[in-house]
Protein backbone atom coordinates (compact mmCIF):
# COMPACT_ATOMS: atom_id res chain seq x y z
CA UNK A 1 0.00 0.00 0.00
CA UNK A 2 2.83 2.41 0.89
CA UNK A 3 4.74 1.50 -2.27
CA UNK A 4 1.62 2.14 -4.37
CA UNK A 5 1.17 5.57 -2.75
CA UNK A 6 4.84 6.40 -3.29
CA UNK A 7 4.59 5.29 -6.92
CA UNK A 8 1.55 7.51 -7.42
CA UNK A 9 3.26 10.53 -5.83
CA UNK A 10 6.44 10.20 -7.90
CA UNK A 11 4.49 9.58 -11.12
CA UNK A 12 2.10 12.51 -10.55
CA UNK A 13 4.98 14.84 -9.67
CA UNK A 14 6.86 13.81 -12.80
CA UNK A 15 3.82 14.52 -14.96
CA UNK A 16 2.88 17.84 -13.36
CA UNK A 17 6.34 19.43 -13.07
CA UNK A 18 6.93 20.32 -16.77
CA UNK A 19 5.98 23.90 -17.69
CA UNK A 20 2.66 23.32 -19.46
CA UNK A 21 -0.38 25.49 -20.15
CA UNK A 22 -2.15 24.60 -16.91
CA UNK A 23 0.90 25.41 -14.78
CA UNK A 24 1.50 28.67 -16.63
CA UNK A 25 -2.08 29.81 -16.09
CA UNK A 26 -2.11 28.98 -12.35
CA UNK A 27 1.26 30.70 -11.83
CA UNK A 28 0.12 33.71 -13.86
CA UNK A 29 -3.03 34.12 -11.76
CA UNK A 30 -1.02 33.83 -8.56
CA UNK A 31 1.21 36.67 -9.80
CA UNK A 32 -1.50 38.98 -11.14
CA UNK A 33 -4.26 38.65 -8.53
CA UNK A 34 -4.24 41.44 -5.87
CA UNK A 35 -4.45 38.84 -3.05
CA UNK A 36 -3.53 35.16 -2.81
CA UNK A 37 -7.11 34.31 -1.81
CA UNK A 38 -8.28 35.79 -5.13
CA UNK A 39 -6.38 33.03 -6.93
CA UNK A 40 -8.12 30.28 -4.94
CA UNK A 41 -10.89 29.73 -7.56
CA UNK A 42 -8.21 28.96 -10.17
CA UNK A 43 -6.27 26.69 -7.80
CA UNK A 44 -9.35 24.73 -6.71
CA UNK A 45 -10.73 24.43 -10.26
CA UNK A 46 -7.43 23.17 -11.68
CA UNK A 47 -7.00 20.68 -8.81
CA UNK A 48 -10.62 19.48 -9.10
CA UNK A 49 -10.24 18.95 -12.85
CA UNK A 50 -7.08 16.91 -12.28
CA UNK A 51 -8.92 14.90 -9.62
CA UNK A 52 -11.72 14.13 -12.08
CA UNK A 53 -9.27 13.11 -14.81
CA UNK A 54 -7.36 10.87 -12.40
CA UNK A 55 -10.60 9.21 -11.25
CA UNK A 56 -11.63 8.61 -14.86
CA UNK A 57 -8.18 7.24 -15.64
CA UNK A 58 -8.18 4.82 -12.73
CA UNK A 59 -11.73 3.70 -13.56
CA UNK A 60 -10.51 2.56 -16.97
CA UNK A 61 -11.88 5.31 -19.21
CA UNK A 62 -8.45 5.47 -20.87
CA UNK A 63 -9.14 2.14 -22.54
CA UNK A 64 -12.30 3.57 -24.14
CA UNK A 65 -10.80 6.96 -25.06
CA UNK A 66 -7.66 5.66 -26.69
CA UNK A 67 -9.48 2.72 -28.20
CA UNK A 68 -11.60 5.03 -30.39
CA UNK A 69 -9.29 6.44 -33.08
CA UNK A 70 -11.52 9.29 -34.30
CA UNK A 71 -12.15 10.52 -30.73
CA UNK A 72 -8.43 10.95 -30.15
CA UNK A 73 -8.05 12.86 -33.44
CA UNK A 74 -10.96 15.22 -32.68
CA UNK A 75 -9.58 15.81 -29.20
CA UNK A 76 -6.17 16.74 -30.60
CA UNK A 77 -7.53 19.13 -33.26
CA UNK A 78 -9.90 20.85 -30.84
CA UNK A 79 -7.17 21.09 -28.22
CA UNK A 80 -4.66 22.67 -30.62
CA UNK A 81 -7.19 25.29 -31.74
CA UNK A 82 -8.07 26.05 -28.13
CA UNK A 83 -4.42 26.51 -27.15
CA UNK A 84 -3.86 28.94 -30.03
CA UNK A 85 -6.88 30.94 -28.85
CA UNK A 86 -5.68 30.88 -25.22
CA UNK A 87 -2.30 32.17 -26.39
CA UNK A 88 -3.91 35.21 -28.03
CA UNK A 89 -6.07 35.91 -24.97
CA UNK A 90 -3.04 35.73 -22.68
CA UNK A 91 -0.85 37.85 -24.99
CA UNK A 92 -3.42 40.65 -25.14
CA UNK A 93 -4.14 40.51 -21.41
CA UNK A 94 -2.27 43.60 -20.18
CA UNK A 95 -2.99 45.27 -16.86
CA UNK A 96 -4.02 48.91 -16.66
CA UNK A 97 -1.82 51.49 -15.01
CA UNK A 98 -2.19 51.34 -11.26
CA UNK A 99 -0.74 52.85 -8.14
CA UNK A 100 -1.25 49.83 -5.91
CA UNK A 101 -1.79 46.07 -6.16
CA UNK A 102 -5.55 46.43 -5.62
CA UNK A 103 -5.97 48.49 -8.81
CA UNK A 104 -4.92 45.75 -11.21
CA UNK A 105 -7.43 44.69 -13.82
CA UNK A 106 -7.73 40.94 -13.26
CA UNK A 107 -9.94 38.20 -14.60
CA UNK A 108 -13.40 38.11 -12.99
CA UNK A 109 -14.39 34.99 -11.06
CA UNK A 110 -16.35 33.33 -13.88
CA UNK A 111 -13.51 33.76 -16.37
CA UNK A 112 -10.99 32.49 -13.84
CA UNK A 113 -12.96 29.29 -13.33
CA UNK A 114 -13.80 28.90 -17.03
CA UNK A 115 -10.19 29.35 -18.18
CA UNK A 116 -8.83 27.11 -15.42
CA UNK A 117 -11.28 24.35 -16.37
CA UNK A 118 -10.51 24.85 -20.06
CA UNK A 119 -6.72 24.59 -19.76
CA UNK A 120 -7.24 21.49 -17.61
CA UNK A 121 -9.94 19.62 -19.53
CA UNK A 122 -9.40 20.82 -23.12
CA UNK A 123 -5.64 20.39 -23.18
CA UNK A 124 -5.00 17.10 -25.04
CA UNK A 125 -1.44 16.90 -23.73
CA UNK A 126 -2.67 16.97 -20.12
CA UNK A 127 -5.45 14.49 -20.86
CA UNK A 128 -3.07 12.02 -22.48
CA UNK A 129 -0.63 12.33 -19.59
CA UNK A 130 -3.31 11.88 -16.95
CA UNK A 131 -5.56 9.30 -18.55
CA UNK A 132 -2.88 7.56 -20.60
CA UNK A 133 0.02 7.33 -18.12
CA UNK A 134 -1.78 7.30 -14.76
CA UNK A 135 -4.59 5.11 -16.10
CA UNK A 136 -2.14 2.57 -17.49
CA UNK A 137 -0.02 2.57 -14.32
CA UNK A 138 -3.06 2.05 -12.09
CA UNK A 139 -3.75 -1.28 -13.81
CA UNK A 140 -0.88 -2.75 -11.79
CA UNK A 141 -2.90 -2.34 -8.60
CA UNK A 142 -6.26 -3.38 -7.18
CA UNK A 143 -8.29 -2.79 -4.03
CA UNK A 144 -6.65 -0.65 -1.36
CA UNK A 145 -3.41 -0.37 -3.32
CA UNK A 146 -5.20 1.22 -6.27
CA UNK A 147 -7.03 3.51 -3.86
CA UNK A 148 -3.72 4.60 -2.28
CA UNK A 149 -2.19 5.13 -5.71
CA UNK A 150 -5.13 7.33 -6.77
CA UNK A 151 -5.26 9.40 -3.57
CA UNK A 152 -1.51 10.00 -3.77
CA UNK A 153 -1.78 11.28 -7.37
CA UNK A 154 -4.64 13.60 -6.42
CA UNK A 155 -2.84 14.94 -3.34
CA UNK A 156 0.22 15.88 -5.40
CA UNK A 157 -2.00 17.90 -7.79
CA UNK A 158 -3.64 19.84 -4.98
CA UNK A 159 -0.36 20.57 -3.19
CA UNK A 160 1.38 21.52 -6.44
CA UNK A 161 -1.22 24.06 -7.58
CA UNK A 162 -1.30 25.77 -4.17
CA UNK A 163 2.51 26.00 -4.16
CA UNK A 164 2.61 27.20 -7.78
CA UNK A 165 0.12 30.02 -7.21
CA UNK A 166 1.91 30.97 -3.99
CA UNK A 167 5.23 31.16 -5.86
CA UNK A 168 3.57 33.32 -8.52
CA UNK A 169 2.19 35.56 -5.79
CA UNK A 170 5.64 36.07 -4.23
CA UNK A 171 7.23 36.91 -7.58
CA UNK A 172 4.32 39.20 -8.49
CA UNK A 173 4.88 41.17 -5.28
CA UNK A 174 8.48 41.90 -6.28
CA UNK A 175 7.29 44.20 -9.06
CA UNK A 176 4.41 46.66 -8.97
CA UNK A 177 4.87 47.75 -12.58
CA UNK A 178 2.48 47.17 -15.44
CA UNK A 179 5.40 46.20 -17.68
CA UNK A 180 6.24 43.21 -15.44
CA UNK A 181 2.72 41.80 -15.80
CA UNK A 182 2.79 42.50 -19.53
CA UNK A 183 6.07 40.58 -19.95
CA UNK A 184 4.75 37.74 -17.81
CA UNK A 185 1.62 37.44 -19.96
CA UNK A 186 3.66 37.46 -23.17
CA UNK A 187 6.02 34.76 -21.89
CA UNK A 188 2.99 32.70 -20.86
CA UNK A 189 1.45 33.13 -24.31
CA UNK A 190 4.66 31.99 -26.04
CA UNK A 191 4.76 28.86 -23.86
CA UNK A 192 1.12 28.11 -24.67
CA UNK A 193 1.77 28.50 -28.41
CA UNK A 194 4.85 26.32 -28.03
CA UNK A 195 2.70 23.51 -26.60
CA UNK A 196 0.27 23.93 -29.52
CA UNK A 197 3.13 23.70 -32.06
CA UNK A 198 4.50 20.62 -30.30
CA UNK A 199 1.08 18.96 -30.53
CA UNK A 200 0.86 19.83 -34.24
CA UNK A 201 4.14 18.09 -34.98
CA UNK A 202 3.25 15.08 -32.83
CA UNK A 203 -0.24 14.84 -34.38
CA UNK A 204 -0.80 11.52 -36.18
Amino acid sequence: MISAALHGAILALGLILPLGVQNVFVFNQGATQPKFTSALPVIITAAMCDTILILLAVKGVSVIVFGVYWFKQVLMIFGILFLIYMGFVTWRSVSDEFSSMEHRRVLPLRKQVAFAASVSLLNPHAIMDTIGVIGTSSLSYSGLERFSFSISCMAISWIWFFCLAFAGRQIGRLSHSTSFISYLNKISAVIIWGVAVYLMFSFK
